[in-house]
């Protein structure tokens, strides 16, 4: 286990007591909103958009920075053989046809974005590596440095394309022909007046900080740029208000994208350090801010947990991510407003999910997840969700990837095979979750949370609450799901409810006879018992999306059961054995 993620024990800012959470109204972007936006986007066309790009050409670069991160070592090493991949698609890069797109806009953001260089910088020495870029590179401009269009000129890909042209500039500025080099040059400095006016328009998180940062970057690196630096700056430090809570969560209330804006306001660090300058408040603080609770999301693994679709970002990775930001510090036991709670006792860790999911606008492929918890003993995950839903490689159908948002995709209470609050089509979230009721109590014998939500209230007329107590000697925790009846909308007769509990991989079950319980042998040797009263125990099949968006065979326990009208309630518990 990671030394950064051992569980400790010393105090660091619980709020012990009730606390009341409440989703901000947002019904997505409205319809004025939408057509300004499409009107912004078709004036590109335009040729006042046209003389708007026009602008000195630079001849060099005033410094380069530093990337700090290592790229993908199979994907590297696919490109050093012709292979453009990302998440299990892939192109020839010799037969790759930029201005005739037949791919995934998953594959296009990694191809516009120019994240691709990092992987082959990280596997082949520049001698090596710089032909293949300089010949992407070419191909990339032969398409798009004079036509600006989706995606490649989105202002979210534009930002990380700038940053990693900078990083990466003795890849694809390498060559001695010095009409490429000028194009390349000219088209960084066209990206960056591109982008001056646009930033602002994109959702709050990680589209509108990856523009920002763009912005500041160029105004560091290209001559003439400190009028853009000032501008960028100062609207930086406002995308970060909007786009990260107080206590160093991100808004959308994903890891990955915590993760994302880490390594974003890291690699524009490294731009301030390679002109000799020290990043303002708005990087450095926000970076000090954002890792203790990315680092209170991990498992004793000291890898990622799964949620908002993300994957279970491995331990070698993100220490190494950690490390680039120079920021030593202790995993946040409690994010308030970023949504997590971590119980930790001895080599037992557990996470919650205590908040309302992300709003629409700010999380597009949101999941359903409220209440739901993971939970690990060392390195063996014993509970988990199934997670992926962003992070799944393609090869995993469209509808299974819809139903890992689900609420019946994570492991807690789903009433009438329905979502806590709405899944939709076109990947949004709708009606459900609006109010979540938290109460945390420490003491020296145990670690307890007692959290509800709304999202079954107006259909069904009852309150989920659960409430999860930790031993402080991390061999045992207690919970119990209850649903509470309010309001006048109930129905007459009982309805089904399943209390979900997915299990890590390799954890192997063996259900007792009389269906109340099941031995737990976890991947090292260990063995956890779990019992439940008020309802029978199955086992079914699962899927859990690990850290390369591969699914892997698992299974889960289910808890069935009825609710009256007057409500229903399941106690269970996990203990370790001998």
């Amino acid at each position: 286990m990671s030394d950064r993620a051992k569980p400790d024990t010393a105090a660091d800012g619980i709020e012990q007591g009730k606390r009341l959470i409440r989703l901000g109204s947002d019904k997505g972007l409205s319809l004025a909103e939408r057509l300004s936006e499409r009107f912004a986007r078709l004036t590109w066309r335009t040729p006042i958009h046209g003389l708007r790009l026009r602008g000195r050409y630079p001849l060099k670069l005033i410094a380069v920075p530093d990337d700090p991160f290592l790229g993908d070592v199979r994907r590297g090493h696919a490109l050093m053989k012709g292979m453009l991949t990302i998440a299990g698609e892939g192109r020839p890069i010799e037969g790759i046809k930029l201005a005739h797109p037949d791919w995934s806009p998953r594959f296009a953001e990694h191809l516009h974005s120019f994240a691709w260089l990092r992987d082959l910088s990280t596997v082949a020495p520049r001698a090596q590596a710089a032909p293949i870029a300089e010949y992407l590179m070419q191909k990339w401009l032969d398409a798009h440095a004079d036509h600006v269009t989706e995606p490649a000129w989105r202002h979210d890909l534009i930002g990380r394309r700038i940053l990693f042209w900078a990083a990466h500039a003795p890849l694809i500025l390498s060559s001695t022909d010095l009409v490429y080099r000028s194009a390349v040059l000219n088209c960084f400095a066209r990206s960056a007046r591109h982008i001056d006016r646009g930033a602002d328009k994109l959702p709050a998180g990680v589209p509108r900080v990856a523009s920002w940062c763009g912005t500041v970057a160029a105004g560091l690196l290209v001559p003439g740029g400190d009028p853009r630096r000032t501008i960028g700056e100062a609207g930086l430090a406002k995308a970060i208000a909007t786009s990260v809570f107080e206590d160093g969560g991100t808004v959308s209330r994903s890891p990955a994208a915590q993760l994302d804006i880490v390594m974003l306001l890291t690699m524009l660090a490294n731009c301030y350090a390679a002109r000799r300058i020290d990043a303002p408040v708005a990087v450095a603080g926000t970076l000090a801010r954002m890792v203790p609770p990315l680092l209170g999301v991990t498992h004793g693994d000291g890898g990622l947990s799964s949620w908002q679709g993300s994957v279970p970002v491995g331990v070698e990775r993100l220490d190494q991510i950690v490390a680039a930001t120079g920021v030593r510090k202790r995993p946040l036991k409690q994010s308030r407003d970023w949504g997590y709670q971590r119980l930790a006792a001895q080599k037992t860790v557990v996470i919650v999910d205590a908040a309302p999911p992300p709003i629409a606008r700010l999380m597009h492929t949101g999941c359903a997840s409220t209440l739901a918890f993971e939970m690990s003993d060392g390195p063996a995950r014993i509970v988990v969700n199934c997670g992926g839903a962003r992070g799944a490689v393609a090869q995993v159908p469209a509808d299974v990837v819809q139903g890992l948002r689900s609420t019946a995709a994570h492991s807690t209470l789903t009433l009438a095979d329905s979502n806590s609050t709405a899944v939709l089509p076109d990947g949004a979230l709708g009606k459900g979750v609006r109010e979540v009721e938290l109460a945390r109590e420490e003491s020296d014998a145990a670690s307890r949370i007692e959290a509800s939500h709304d999202g079954y209230a107006r259909r069904f007329g009852f309150v989920h609450r659960r409430q999860l107590v930790l031993t402080s000697d991390g061999r045992e925790l207690r919970g119990e799901d209850m649903l509470l009846p309010t309001g006048r909308r109930r129905k007459a007769g009982p309805t089904p409810f399943a209390v979900r509990f997915h299990l890590g991989s390799g954890v192997q079950v063996s259900p007792t006879a009389d269906g109340m319980a099941a031995l737990l042998r976890l991947p090292g040797g260990a063995a956890w018992q779990f019992r439940c009263k008020g309802a029978m125990i199955a086992v079914e099949s699962s899927l859990w999306i690990d850290e390369g968006g591969r699914p892997q065979p698992t299974q889960q326990l289910v808890v069935a059961g009825e609710a009256p009208p007057g409500g229903a309630n399941v106690s269970w518990v996990l203990k370790r054995a001998g």
